[in-house]
């Protein structure tokens, strides 16, 4: 019999990132489990839940006993003058009321009420984006698209870089700098290989490198204000007053990065899903009505957050029979939740057409994810604009490869072999 622990360590060894889901179900034989010293995983969808609202669970990264894992890297040589930055926790690794204030300045430049236009009128410029990318595809003569790099990046990052404010043009610099990150994250048992090892220093690296690169941003936006929101935050002259330039630089850092990747896995994984079930590439197409319930079913199906590390609790707590104590690490398995067999029937299946379907795949409680609409939006558009126009798509490898990190999931690749790109 497997224990928890060694089905942790299969979760989130590399090499099962295609099916983390077989070893999730495998700890949902206890739906709150202790995996490692002082960590907890929790993948029963009530338990989560109930974990998500109370106020003993902390977010503040500082407190948890991974906080040594996740910090982010010290200043790099000739930039210590930027130490005040980069080193503040973001609204995701904060508690109230620290988070609260960021959240509400945030929202205040971003969402209704203060903000009610701004989603909406990225419509038309996402719209333009997808047939653009689609044309060139079209003009190139071939008959293979790679779903990821051709297509799913290219539209939320256009679109975040506009939001925030930061030139599209650094893209290829930040886009290393991410794809370090994000391959040096790694809470699994690759980490402590020697590439492991290189991976991680270059996540400190990259960290560093973002970090100064985003400090002169906000030094640049408070000498002289400027359109998007890093500008709106630091020169913020509403009720919360404006926001710190540390506090700005860990924000900044956070919106650009999950302000496109967990997009950028969501509109992946949908063609994904659509073309691993071709049946339901016909309904679509028939009733493109459906297509925000088929996003939803594939938000539970492949959360494109699978958990946030920051967690731990401040008291013991007493849940589904397990006592997590003081001081532990807690991980919210979104990505578990959503396939319990308590909560939704028949989980594993692909069904557009399931009723009530509460996933939870962009958290739930204070930390429900703030760009949840845009991310509706965008990926609403490109899934029906790919459906539209990309005629007989088929996978050409299938499980497609995937990116090293487990907490942002997602394909690497994905490519698909089509017919034509009609007009």
């Amino acid at each position: 019999m497997t224990s928890a622990a060694d089905a942790w360590t299969e979760a989130m060894r590399f090499e099962n990132r295609p099916d983390p889901y077989q070893f999730f179900d495998q700890l949902r034989e206890t739906p709150v489990v202790q995996v490692a010293d002082k960590t907890f995983v929790v993948t029963g969808y009530q338990e989560l839940l109930t974990l998500a609202h109370d106020p003993h669970v902390s977010s503040d990264v500082r407190r948890s006993p991974l906080g040594g894992v996740l910090a982010h890297a010290e200043p790099a040589a000739g930039t210590e003058d930027l130490s005040a930055y980069g080193s503040e926790p973001s609204i995701i690794t904060t508690d109230p009321p620290v988070h609260d204030r960021a959240r509400r300045l945030v929202m205040r430049h971003f969402a209704p009420p203060h903000s009610p236009d701004l989603i909406p009128s990225m419509e038309p410029g996402i719209q333009q984006l997808c047939d653009r990318l689609l044309d060139k595809v079209k003009v190139g003569g071939g008959t293979r698209i790679d779903v990821v790099d051709d297509y799913a990046y290219p539209v939320p990052v256009a679109v975040i870089c506009k939001i925030l404010g930061v030139p599209l043009k650094d893209e290829p610099s930040f886009h290393a700098w991410i794809f370090d990150f994000m391959a040096g994250l790694d809470l699994g048992p690759d980490a402590t290989t020697d590439e492991g090892q290189v991976r991680g220093q270059k996540r400190l690296d990259a960290t560093a490198a973002l970090s100064s690169y985003m400090t002169g941003l906000i030094e640049s936006v408070l000498k002289e204000p400027g359109e998007g929101l890093l500008s709106n935050l630091v020169n913020d002259d509403g009720p919360d007053g404006p926001m710190s330039p540390k506090e700005a630089v860990a924000n900044a850092m956070l919106m650009l990065v999950a302000g496109h990747d967990s997009t950028v896995n969501t509109i992946a994984h949908c063609v994904l899903m659509l073309l691993r079930n071709p049946e339901s590439l016909d309904l679509l197409r028939e009733k493109p009505e459906l297509i925000p319930k088929a996003i939803e079913e594939v938000l539970r199906l492949q959360s494109a957050v699978q958990f946030f590390p920051s967690r731990s609790v401040t008291a013991d707590i007493e849940i589904a029979g397990t006592v997590i104590p003081k001081g532990s690490a807690v991980h919210l398995l979104y990505g578990a939740a959503n396939r319990d067999p308590r909560r939704f029937s028949d989980p594993e299946k692909f069904d557009i057409n399931r009723p009530d379907n509460e996933h939870v795949g962009w958290g739930r409680g204070v930390h429900s994810c703030v760009g949840g609409p845009l991310a509706r939006l965008e990926v609403n558009l490109s899934l029906e604009t790919f459906l539209r126009r990309v005629e007989n798509p088929r996978l050409v490898v299938d499980p497609p490869p995937y990116r090293r990190n487990q907490i942002f999931r997602g394909p690497q690749h994905l490519l698909v072999e089509f017919d034509r790109i009609k007009d």
